[in-house]
């Protein structure tokens, strides 16, 4: 758990190299289990979703650090879930 935690905050600055991920159809589970640099691609991609449309273009690095914990804690214990459905849940949208 303490390194899922560690993973999710790690800055998030490396590409993934993937053909796509279709986030409306992985599961928590797939979401652990994606590696770190999934893990991070995921968890931006999450941020932006996550921002209001007249939000500004700024990356709040600790509330990214605390979602991704909430997010981490919560796809841990309920493995079978949705990730779209478990964000949902954690970060309350």
């Amino acid at each position: 758990m303490k390194r899922l935690v560690l993973l999710c905050t790690l800055a998030l600055a490396s590409p993934v190299h993937a053909d796509q991920v279709d986030l409306s159809t992985s599961t928590c589970k797939q979401f652990l289990e994606s590696g770190e640099e999934g893990i991070k691609t995921t968890l931006t991609w999450l941020d932006g979703y996550y921002k209001d449309e007249d939000d500004p273009p700024v990356i709040d690095t600790d509330k990214l650090v605390a979602n991704s914990k909430k997010l981490g804690e919560f796809c841990a214990k309920n493995p079978t879930l949705g990730l779209i459905t478990a964000a949902d849940k954690a970060l309350g949208k």
